[in-house]
Formats: structure tokens, C-alpha cells, sequence
């Protein structure tokens, strides 16, 4: 894998981070959020098979080894329902 390669926690497809979602777990914290932070990090890739089975199999929650809010899922189906790319969610808003 490239350094700026990443693995999507559902499907296992490696491709450059900027097309997964990146789901955080915060330091030190069992807090998870999307997008920012640091702390451990898993991917998701922006499809309804993934999203589906990542929910389904809890694949985020074993990845960052914290329970999931239940408030985190409607966010990443109202991202995969209005489009939202990847990047577009990590470029400053004006």
C-alpha cells in the first residue's frame, strides 16, 4: 500500500484516503465523529453496500473499538443520499 493509501473497513478495497469517509474515534476518549480529530481512524467507502454492511456488522465499532452512536448513521446515509464526495466534506466552507 501507498503511504496515502487506505482500506475500507466493509468492502477491504484499498484506494487513496481521499475517497473513504474517515470515521474517528477521538484520543484518549471514546467519543467518535466524523471527518476530523485525531485518534484512531477507520474508512468507509461512500456506497450503500458498505455503509449498509459496515452498520449491519458493526465494522466501525470493531475497527475503532468504541461503541457507535446510534446520531452517527443517519449522518453518513444523509452524505451517501445528498451525494456528498468524500473531499467535498473536507474542504473549508466559506
Amino acid at each position: 500500500m501507498a503511504p496515502n493509501d487506505r482500506r475500507c473497513v466493509s468492502c477491504r478495497r484499498v484506494a487513496p484516503k481521499a475517497e473513504f469517509w474517515r470515521v474517528v474515534r477521538l484520543a484518549h476518549s471514546t467519543t467518535v465523529c466524523l471527518d476530523q480529530g485525531m485518534g484512531r481512524s477507520a474508512y468507509l467507502c461512500p456506497q450503500a453496500d458498505c455503509l449498509r454492511i459496515a452498520q449491519r456488522k458493526n465494522r466501525l465499532g470493531r475497527a475503532l473499538k468504541a461503541p457507535i452512536p446510534d446520531s452517527l448513521w443517519p449522518q453518513l446515509w444523509q452524505r451517501l443520499e445528498a451525494g456528498v464526495s468524500p473531499l467535498a466534506s473536507k474542504l473549508p466552507s466559506r
